[in-house]
Formats: C-alpha cells, structure tokens, sequence
C-alpha cells in the first residue's frame, strides 16, 4: 500500500495547482496590461471631440429611377424583370406585379412605375397627391397605380406600394415571407 500512495503522490506533484496557474496567469495578464497601457492613445479631451468631423448621413442612391425601380423590385424574393412591350416589368412566379416604363411613345411623356393594386388604394392615392401618382392606360381601370419617377419621387410610398403589389400576385406561403 505504501507503493500506491507514494505513485498517487508523484502524479500530484507533477501536476500544476490552480493557484500556480492563477499566479501565472496574473503575471502574463498584468505584463500584457502594462504594454498595453504603454502603446495606447490618449483619449481625446473635449476640444479634439468638438473639432472632429461630423458624420454625414448616407447619399442618396445615385442613378436612373430604373435602377431604383429595380434595387426594389428585384429585392422581394423570387422576383424577376422580364422585358415585355419593350419594357421591363417585374414578375413574381410569372406574374406581373410592377412595369416600368420609359418617356414618350403612347405611355406618357414621364417616366413613371406601374404598381398592381387595388381600386380604393388607386382611388386615394389619386385623390391625395395628383402631382405624384396616376391612373395608368391599360391596366388602370383593374386598380393599378402609376408614380411618376422623375422629379425626386417619393421612394418610401412607392417601396410600399411595390410591396402591396409583390403580396397580391405572390403565392400565399411565399407571401407570408415578408412582414406586412
């Protein structure tokens, strides 16, 4: 028995304790911490925050109202643009659910984005801002919207409205993605 115990004992002594570790690592954490405090940088006083340059908001996405039609559009899941009748238009499963469309020819003189939605939806926003939304030819009398894109349009309530019309055309479980 007294060989058992005098192994069980070597075995212990060869093994660090914790308060050997603790030591040690309160060595290495203060040496650490002392470096640190030699290399690190003043904080600044209240003079150097006040003549530190400001943060801009972002810039507005620069580009065509096409490009922005699309940044929209195209990032609902599973859209995708299609030309039709020379234009592009943007389809969910197939389905159409906004079509943009350039100056001139018989769409107009301003480029604008047709957006499927419902009659009472057209209705009000026909009645609340005329100068930014119109009833489209064609499509207009089945309760789509048209928003004019020139002349710094208001993307927040168009955004919406792409929405609106994305979840109208799209399956139900592929609908049920987005939030409302």
């Amino acid at each position: 028995m007294a060989t058992k115990r005098a192994k069980k004992s070597s075995r212990t002594a060869a093994k660090p304790t914790a308060k050997t570790k603790t030591k040690a690592g309160t060595k290495a954490k203060t040496k650490a911490k002392a470096k640190s405090t030699a290399t690190a940088k003043p904080k600044p006083t209240a003079k150097a925050k006040a003549s530190a340059p400001l943060k801009r908001p972002p810039a507005r996405p620069t580009g065509t109202p096409l490009d922005r039609a699309r940044q929209i559009c195209l990032g609902l899941p599973e859209t995708t643009e299609v030309e039709a009748w020379g234009a592009p238009t943007f389809r969910v499963k197939g389905k159409i659910f906004a079509w943009y469309v350039a100056p001139g020819g018989h769409h107009g003189s301003r480029p604008a984005l047709w957006i499927l939605s419902v009659s009472m939806e057209q209705d009000l926003m026909l009645r609340v801002r005329p100068d930014r939304y119109f009833k489209p030819p064609y499509v207009g009398p089945s309760g789509w919207i048209g928003a004019y894109v020139d002349k710094s349009p208001p993307w927040q309530e168009i955004e919406e409205l792409v929405r609106d019309g994305w979840r109208r055309r799209a399956p139900k479980k592929l609908a049920g993605l987005i939030g409302s």
